[in-house]
């Protein structure tokens, strides 16, 4: 098996992982599914920031396993979940890096949602 390159954030490809002010709430098909005032932000180089969002903040009944995986040389090994709302399934509506490398390290316990899957709204208050 070939090993993976692993990368270092850098001044040229920064990452900054902050807590995100406010409430964050996620809604499929107009269905809440994730509320938190305890999200990360991730910025990554000109990437667009990146809602983190704690796993225990998502519920339970409208998530289930993908078999999707993926790969990021700055993040480690990255797993997904379909969000199923009434008879409606979103697939790969989120990742996870459940054992992120230890620049990220932060983001462990936190999933993220893909905007063009999911309606993320940040309230500042």
């Amino acid at each position: 098996m070939a090993t993976r390159e692993v990368k270092q954030p850098t001044a040229q490809h920064p990452i900054t992982i902050t807590p995100t002010e406010g409430r964050v709430r996620v809604r499929i098909n107009g269905q809440l599914v994730a509320d938190t005032r305890a999200a990360l932000g991730l910025q990554e180089a000109n990437y667009p920031a990146v809602h983190y969002i704690p796993v225990t903040d998502v519920d339970p009944k409208v998530l289930s396993r993908s078999r999707s995986r993926s790969y990021c040389p700055y993040k480690g090994d990255a797993g997904y979940y379909d969000v199923t709302v009434g008879n409606m399934a979103v697939e790969d509506a989120i990742w996870t890096y459940e054992k992120p490398y230890p620049a990220v390290a932060a983001i462990a316990g936190h999933v993220a949602f893909y905007p063009n899957k999911a309606d993320i709204t940040v309230d500042p208050t």
